[in-house]
């Protein structure tokens, strides 16, 4: 099942900031919902474990993630599969950019492709999509707050 999305949030940062944050594996931990571990392998390579909750099914994701077409400080590619076990694989990636917004800030915007499959895509794709835009959010306010601003 495939699953797309987009998005912009401003940030309340300079650009070489929220770079910097972007790539520093104990802010994305701190960021990410569920994250249970980041380990940065090598500076475009990351393992994680994430624990989410998608309608009634519970699942444990282990995988890697790794940072591809980079253009710093503006523009990376990440991308990366987890397999959850019984409950299903989610395989994908994300285009992010990041430019100069007027007082300072920076707007950053995505735009996903994800596949997922097993008991997770039998779910249906509005809980799916609902689910990866409150994840999105949440991850959101969280890298805002680390950035030490608000959502």
């Amino acid at each position: 099942m495939a699953v797309t999305m987009s998005g912009e949030f401003v940030l309340p940062a300079d650009k070489a900031t929220v770079w910097a944050a972007l790539n520093d594996a104990a802010t994305l931990k701190t960021s990410i919902p569920g994250c249970e571990s980041l380990e940065k392998l090598s500076d475009t390579e990351l393992q994680a474990a994430v624990k989410v909750k998608i309608g009634p099914v519970s699942a444990r994701f282990k995988g890697k993630v790794n940072l591809t077409d980079i253009d710093a400080p503006n523009s990376y590619r990440i991308s990366g599969q987890g397999d959850g076990g019984i409950a299903g694989f989610a395989k994908g990636g994300a285009n992010v950019r990041l430019a100069e917004e007027a007082g300072g800030g920076t707007r950053l915007a995505y735009d996903v492709d994800a596949q997922v499959g097993g008991k997770i895509a039998q779910l249906g794709g509005r809980l799916i999509d609902s689910t990866a835009k409150k994840l999105a959010d949440e991850f959101f306010a969280n890298f805002a707050k680390a950035l030490g601003g608000g959502s």
